[in-house]
């Protein structure tokens, strides 16, 4: 596979005139990639050191208003910079886009140059220092679900919103034939994201009439975010160039089963996975066992970090694969948490409560963060749970709304402790922010229901 560009190898295609263009991007609170498109010859002369960009960028909602509310930033502080500072690390080729590498960049004060705490990237390598220090080593590996559409972008969002059909009106779950029509849009973004450095496994149809999903290979867990969020951005670049809509929303339609970004995740010890113990029950290391007991047990606590919105909570139904629970299992897809690779040497934990908004360097911290102070704590596993894990009455509840969530994200003394009152005190402004958006707002439910007969 082809790997990320060095940055002398980027100064050879600028002089050679193959890269003309290079995207300098930060992520945003929402997972998304923003900043600049430079002239690639003034990116590899000069602003390969650093440039700026507003600070509203980690303090704006989905449609980039400008809430109050912030301690990092407001109109009485007058909106100043940032610095942007290229990570080169991260130089790669964008090959659906003609002549064009990108480049992915860390937040800093502008006058200090100190990392600004509450930029996703650094809220995760915070989180990664942590385990460093403890010689251990995360690694992670997401896999994105979404569905595709007929129309495009401009055109759905003209229709105001109505009348959508899938790409394929099939589910078309592990179905090779059916599959195969969405190949207009799934083949060129696997063989483009390779190009770009990008280690895709595969795609496949999911459980949905339209939908689909996207692995990547496991990774370091920084990598894993990049690659993620890189991923998500092309799939709907790509999905654009050709006609199409593709979406992330978790939940599109009441009818429809929602879309997951399950993550798989473990520990390393230099190049020995630090969660297998083959003489331990299920290959479960003692480490293993502390650290997933701080996932179940702090989950409350952090899923806001994996389920963001209003409509992320529509998402979670009983009997649709989206978990309701915090319970464990071993290879069970009804739980919150299930256990793949038992036995192995691949043994390693998948959180499946995760939608596919998620912005993966939040929800990756919050996880890491849990699991660290499962170690700490020596938090003892409870046993796997079997069965049909919606039924149990005594498996632990995930917050069933993103106010509840809010309130679990305010009160959290373990993400205070481990990422700071800061950063918890902006994400919960920014939670609050979008259910006071949707609480200004008349829905179309509201109208049909209670129109005529209230």
């Amino acid at each position: 596979m082809p790997a990320p560009l060095t940055f002398d190898a980027l100064k050879a295609a600028v002089d050679d005139g193959s890269i003309d263009t290079v995207l300098v991007c930060q992520v945003d609170m929402q997972g998304r990639l923003m900043g600049k498109r430079f002239h690639a010859r003034n990116f590899v002369d000069h602003a390969w050191e650093e440039t700026h960009c507003c600070n509203y960028l980690l303090a704006t909602d989905l449609e980039m208003a400008t809430p109050n509310g912030y301690a990092s930033t407001s109109w009485a502080a007058g909106y100043g910079d940032y610095v942007m500072k290229p990570d080169l690390s991260t130089i790669r080729p964008v090959p659906w886009l003609e002549a064009t590498a990108m480049v992915l960049c860390d937040i800093l004060d502008h006058d200090s140059h100190e990392p600004v705490p509450h930029g996703p990237r650094q809220v995760l390598k915070a989180q990664i220092a942590r385990l460093e220090a403890l010689g251990l080593i995360p690694m992670m590996a997401t896999e994105l679900e979404f569905f595709l559409f007929e129309k495009s972008f401009e055109e759905i969002r003209k229709s105001g919103y109505r009348d959508l059909e899938t790409l394929s009106g099939h589910n078309a779950d592990y179905n090779i034939l059916l599959s195969g029509r969405d190949e207009v849009v799934m083949r060129p973004l696997r063989n483009h994201l390779v190009a770009a450095g990008i280690p895709v496994e595969n795609t496949k149809g999911e459980a949905e009439t339209g939908q689909e999903e996207l692995n990547i290979r496991y990774a370091d867990a920084l990598a894993c975010a990049d690659h993620h969020t890189i991923a998500k951005h092309a799939t709907k670049e790509i999905a654009w160039a050709h006609g199409h809509a593709a979406s992330f929303l978790p939940k599109w339609h009441h009818d429809k089963v929602g879309s997951a970004s399950h993550v798989h995740m473990s520990l390393w010890n230099g190049s020995e996975p630090a969660f297998y113990d083959a003489r331990a029950p299920h290959g479960m290391s003692d480490l293993m066992r502390n650290f997933c007991a701080g996932l179940l047990r702090y989950a409350p606590d952090y899923t806001y970090f994996m389920a963001p919105y209003v409509n992320s909570y529509k998402r979670f139904v009983k009997g649709t694969f989206a978990p309701t629970k915090t319970a464990w299992s071993v290879d069970n897809r009804t739980a919150g948490f299930r256990l793949c690779g038992e036995g192995t040497k691949g043994v390693r934990m998948e959180c499946r409560i995760a939608g596919s908004d998620m912005n993966p360097y939040l929800a990756q911290a919050a996880f890491l963060a849990a699991g660290i102070k499962g170690i700490e704590e020596k938090l003892e596993l409870p046993p796997a749970t079997v069965g049909d894990i919606y039924e149990d009455s005594d498996a632990g509840e995930i917050p069933h709304t993103l106010r509840d969530a809010t309130e679990t994200l305010r009160n959290s003394a373990m993400l205070r402790e481990a990422m700071g009152d800061f950063v918890v005190d902006h994400y919960t402004r920014c939670a609050e922010v979008e259910q006071e958006a949707f609480d200004r707002v008349v829905t179309d439910w509201e109208l049909s229901r209670g129109f005529e007969g209230a």
